[in-house]
């Protein structure tokens, strides 16, 4: 298997790393607490639980209520705007140029994220990215993070071990996930968390921008 340094798989976190999504994700958390006749968080604590399931992620917003039933609402906000064509999740600047580069190399590429199966397709169909990665994990597939099961199964479907394999995420759940696979963590400082929370947590660098993102690979 090829490899960029010594990786053979680079497993991407999607929102906060691949795209910008945290306006539509508030959007319809504002609609699912105003469906329950609750207040709608503030956008900075939206920003802090993206990353989570759904679940926990409503668990941590809304400590009293039921978490389930505000997720079924947040979910059915998030399709009727997207079956509405109200959703475009913009790519970071450079994040294009950085996977065709990484796929250039012959390293295999895959997704790890707090999305959906539906979710994360649709997201990077709008990018046509879909084919670039060879595994796509989520939260339909294995307990949410910081829970390292989408990871192990991201290695096992791309046939890639522990020391060949590194995690890219904004978010500390990212960075403790990859802790708990035995994988190497790179942070990202455009993201969702702050950069000196992802180093606390594990990242052994973090990269300001796309345009340093090759260059770590290559010598992390």
């Amino acid at each position: 298997m090829s490899r960029i340094g010594r990786f053979e798989l680079v497993v991407f976190d999607c929102d906060g790393t691949l795209v910008d999504s945290q306006h539509a994700i508030t959007a319809a958390m504002a609609r699912a607490f105003r469906d329950h006749d609750l207040t709608p968080p503030a956008q900075a604590a939206v920003r802090r639980i993206i990353g989570l399931n759904l679940e926990e992620a409503m668990a941590a917003l809304a400590p009293d209520e039921d978490p389930a039933s505000l997720a079924e609402s947040y979910k059915a906000e998030f399709r009727r705007q997207r079956e509405g064509g109200g959703i475009f999740d913009p790519l970071f600047p450079g994040a294009m140029d950085a996977i065709l580069a990484i796929a250039g190399t012959g390293a295999r590429l895959g997704v790890a994220t707090g999305k959906s199966q539906r979710g994360l397709r649709a997201v990077l169909d709008q990018h046509r990215l879909r084919e670039r990665f060879v595994t796509l994990q989520t939260a339909d597939d294995a307990p949410g993070k910081p829970h390292p099961g989408m990871l192990l199964n991201a290695m096992a479907e791309a046939g890639a071990a522990p020391e060949a394999t590194i995690m890219i995420g904004d978010t500390t759940y990212d960075m403790v996930m990859a802790r708990a696979a035995k994988v190497a963590a790179l942070g990202v400082a455009w993201g969702y968390h702050p950069a000196e929370e992802l180093s606390d947590a594990g990242a052994a660098a973090i990269v300001a921008d796309y345009a340093g993102l090759v260059p770590a690979l290559a010598t992390l």
